[in-house]
């Protein structure tokens, strides 16, 4: 068992002590930045704009010092770790956690309840696990880099050969280019290179197209709901699409290219 696995197995234990608030503890605070240094031995693909969509959502509270800067506790961080862990190995959505954690704080549940749980693997079949949830986020360069582990130069590579970009009119990067960055960088550890995505890049582009044109009559109705029903369209699409490139790939995987 790793060192960052075993400090994960302790999150039951910590987790409750305390929600971050100024006073909670004298020990030494960690900056954002050193919170994530820290999660992302267990949970690689935690960025800071995640840290910060949880306090946001109250299961965090961390302190704050005179500046306004964010001052992180041991228990903060446990309480992080916690949520982390019911997301990925449990699937449970943030409401239920904060209840589980609220309930726990309390003492109205037994720690044991709330330990770590094994890993099951994700469904092949499940859009949001393709899609990496459609995570909604607003990245910096510096931010992608980080969250990523992709290189300047990687990035600078993935950008030439169309496979993302910063929004429109932006410098910032969205969920879909998270999506890929992530992709990408688990690709490269088999030794491909953006240069070898390209195919990838352009068979999106022509199915981008086939899917506009079946939504494009949609568009153009003058029912007011005509709009979101083209929307559902571009997604019910997507995901058939999806499905079918995976079969297809499945299939030539087992009988060969071109059988």
């Amino acid at each position: 068992m790793s060192a960052g696995r075993a400090a994960a197995g302790s999150v039951s234990a910590a987790a409750p002590a305390s929600r971050g608030r100024v006073g909670a503890s004298t020990a030494k605070t960690l900056t954002i930045g050193e919170v994530l240094d820290q999660l992302r031995l267990d949970y690689p693909d935690v960025t800071l704009s995640k840290i910060r969509y949880l306090e946001a959502e109250g299961l965090v509270v961390p302190a704050r010092t005179s500046a306004n800067y964010r001052k992180y506790s041991s228990d903060d961080v446990a309480r992080l770790r916690y949520v982390l862990g019911a997301q990925r190995e449990r699937f449970l959505p943030l409401r239920v956690i904060k209840e589980e954690l609220d309930s726990l704080d309390r003492g109205l549940l037994p720690r044991e309840r709330l330990g770590p749980r094994p890993v099951a693997p994700p469904s092949p079949g499940a859009l949001d696990v393709l899609l990496d949830s459609g995570e909604q986020v607003r990245m910096s360069r510096r931010e992608l880099l980080a969250a990523t582990g992709v290189s300047e130069e990687e990035l600078a590579e993935l950008e030439q050969y169309g496979l993302l970009a910063p929004r429109p009119g932006g410098s910032y990067f969205d969920g879909d280019a998270l999506a890929v960055a992530r992709t990408f960088a688990a690709l490269s550890g088999f030794g491909i290179q953006p240069r070898h995505l390209r195919p990838s890049r352009v068979a999106a582009d022509r199915e981008a197209g086939l899917i506009e044109q079946v939504a494009a009559p949609l568009r153009g109705q003058r029912d007011p709901f005509g709009g979101g029903r083209a929307e559902e369209v571009l997604d019910e699409i997507a995901g058939l699409l999806i499905r079918l490139h995976a079969a297809l790939l499945r299939s030539r995987l087992h009988t060969g290219p071109g059988a």
